[in-house]
């Protein structure tokens, strides 16, 4: 790790350090770690056969399964249908052709755990093992039982690429691929829970999901094919893409850019301070001015009178927000680059609410590639001129460019009021309509 802390494991210039390692050093402690895990499935995986009842004579060749020169792809967690364990035995001729390429071996390493009343997730496991037994493949495909910490630890260390295939939207985080990425592995997910959010196309690959197609049969049928193919045709190339000095150059690129990225966000200390700052602290704040701001009557009860006068506005504003309409948004001519500034100017109707109720803010950013605005930024507009007989009000704001590359930017309106602890209390928002045939991204 960078540090020895949580604070400098949190730290970004500590991760900077990290990916400042050269290339050499990494792809030596990336073949070390995958070593070890080599060897302790080697014994977890003998241990096991002697449970089912083999004898020491028969297990001669656990010894010489996966290799520690393989690229080696986890899959680890807790068994629920909709993680999709078997997902990558849909096609089990073609699965066998992507562990056993004559060029570019794969090896995979799964562990997990069903629920005990889950007879599902245990027929599931049940599938896996008898596919691992096949001595076909045994050597590039292992299933390890008892699946704990010190197991966990060895794969999220040992893995060069970390599988997460949900059934996209059900996963609600899927920490186990945190854990790989601050350990060197890349990410192969379906982009559901942290993953998408947090994939950027440079940290691991996405893999495409047909969310749109209800028939779960032919779901699974696409997507193991998606899977499939990056494995095949991206993922592996580039492991084994030799070049310089028999390094793979792309690869400990993208490496280091998952220690860049990912190192200072996926840490339990920056969750709990985020929590601390932006949740916890704001509506402690909130609490006490609630409470009056100080004491009433001789019993030293506080008056609540500011959480009365709160609560009136909120339903006032409730009733009144249907309202409110962003009628035009436009920005200023011209070519611009990054670093510049946008100047935006948007009419508003406020319909029965004041200016004093709203915050007008630009939100920007770069685009993804379904037209999102990927780490949107709010910057806050001001009034310009108030609402005239039509309601009208007239907002002027900025957005800042930032990198080169798809950049996009939408108004919206949320309620505003100083008791309020934050602008999302009320669960109310204001965009403005998208063009016909627009569903998402809206970049006016």
């Amino acid at each position: 790790g960078p540090g020895s802390g949580p604070e400098s494991a949190g730290n970004g210039q500590a991760w900077e350090r990290v990916a400042a390692a050269s290339p050499a050093r990494i792809w030596e402690i990336r073949r070390v770690l995958r070593r070890r895990l080599v060897v302790d499935a080697r014994q977890r995986l003998r241990a096991s056969w002697r449970q089912r009842g083999s004898s020491d004579a028969e297990l001669g060749w656990t010894q010489e399964i996966l290799d520690e020169n393989v690229l080696t792809i986890g899959f680890a967690r807790r068994v629920p249908s909709y993680k999709r364990l078997t997902l990558m035995l849909h096609d089990p001729e073609r699965l066998r052709s992507v562990l056993v390429d004559p060029k570019r071996p794969v090896q995979i390493v799964i562990a997990g755990k069903a629920h005990p009343a889950d007879e599902g997730g245990k027929q599931l496991i049940q599938q896996m093992v008898r596919f691992a037994d096949d001595p076909r493949v045994r050597h590039r495909i292992v299933f390890l039982p008892d699946y704990d910490m010190g197991l966990a630890g060895a794969l999220v260390q040992g893995c060069d690429v970390w599988l997460n295939n949900p059934l996209r939207p059900l996963e609600a985080c899927g920490t186990s691929g945190m854990k790989s990425a601050l350990n060197g592995g890349l990410n192969l997910s379906i982009r559901d829970g942290w993953w998408d959010e947090w994939c950027d196309g440079e940290n691991g690959w996405a893999v495409p999901s047909a969310d749109g197609v209800e028939d779960a049969g032919r779901r699974d049928e696409l997507e193991s094919a998606a899977l499939y193919d990056l494995v095949q045709n991206v993922v592996a190339p580039l492991f084994y893409d030799g070049g310089e000095a028999g390094l793979p150059g792309r690869w400990l690129e993208m490496v280091a850019h998952t220690f860049r990225s990912l190192g200072p966000r996926v840490q339990a200390s920056r969750m709990v301070r985020d929590y601390v700052n932006d949740l916890y602290l704001p509506a402690a704040r909130a609490s006490r001015l609630l409470a009056g701001g100080g004491v009433a009557g001789e019993e030293g009860r506080p008056s609540y009178d500011a959480a009365r006068e709160l609560a009136a506005w909120k339903r006032r504003v409730s009733m009144a927000w249907g309202g409110i309409g962003v009628e035009h948004v436009e920005a200023e001519d011209g070519l611009r680059g990054p670093g510049d500034i946008l100047m935006v100017r948007a009419s508003v109707s406020l319909g029965e609410l004041s200016p004093s109720d709203v915050a007008v803010e630009v939100v920007c950013g770069r685009v993804g590639e379904d037209d999102e605005i990927i780490d949107p930024v709010a910057t806050a507009m001001t009034l310009d001129s108030a609402a005239g007989e039509a309601g009208i009000a007239r907002y002027v704001g900025h957005a800042d460019l930032g990198r080169p590359g798809p950049f996009g930017y939408t108004v919206r309106v949320v309620p505003r009021h100083p008791l309020l602890a934050t602008s999302a209390e009320m669960g109310l928002l204001t965009l403005p309509e998208a063009p016909a045939g627009m569903t998402n991204g809206d970049l006016r």
